[in-house]
């Protein structure tokens, strides 16, 4: 089991008992906003979500972390790297994603989440790329990408919820050459 520790986070492998606070975090209208069509997810489809994630632990060797917050024990989100199944378009790839409930935001804990995933998927996974995608419109989901050192690649429209989305991409030789 991977367990990755920033300084101040766990990024683990998910448990039952994350299953309410990620529930939490997924009924937030305002977490979602960005999400594919911006709908909230309820407690199952939450606890379906996690299974798949834990899933594609098992297929690629990598997957989602449950992100804890080292000082309270508290389930911030989540960080990690998933095949963007939803975008066929951009296959293969695998992305870097985060989700943080909104007590979590604006202290720059998604960004050193994320740089502990890319890290792993670089160092531990031997990835020769990975890209991050986010609706055109959010910000703050691109500057996040730009600090993990990646640039804007395309645009276009994710077919699961009709909305246009910025492919952000860091090759393998890109990130050996940036400063961590």
């Amino acid at each position: 089991m991977v367990t990755l520790e920033t300084s101040r986070l766990i990024l683990r492998r998910w448990r039952e008992d994350d299953v309410a606070p990620m529930a939490a975090i997924n009924a937030d209208p305002e977490v979602m906003r960005w999400i594919r069509d911006g709908s909230v997810r309820d407690e199952q489809q939450t606890r379906s979500g996690i299974q798949a994630w834990e899933s594609e632990w098992k297929s690629h060797g990598f997957g989602l972390f449950a992100v804890e917050v080292r000082s309270t024990g508290e389930l911030a989100g989540f960080t990690g790297l998933s095949v963007p199944h939803f975008l066929p378009e951009v296959l293969p790839a695998v992305e870097v994603g985060w989700r943080l409930g909104r007590s979590h935001w604006g202290q720059g804990l998604a960004t050193e989440a994320a740089a502990a995933a890319v890290r792993f998927g670089f160092e531990e996974r031997g990835l020769e790329r990975i890209v991050s995608i986010a609706q055109v419109g959010n910000d703050a989901s691109e500057r996040i990408m730009t600090k993990l050192g990646m640039h804007p690649l395309r645009e276009t429209v994710n077919p699961t919820g009709g909305r246009r989305v910025r492919m952000f991409t860091l090759s393998s030789h890109q990130y050996v050459t940036t400063p961590h």
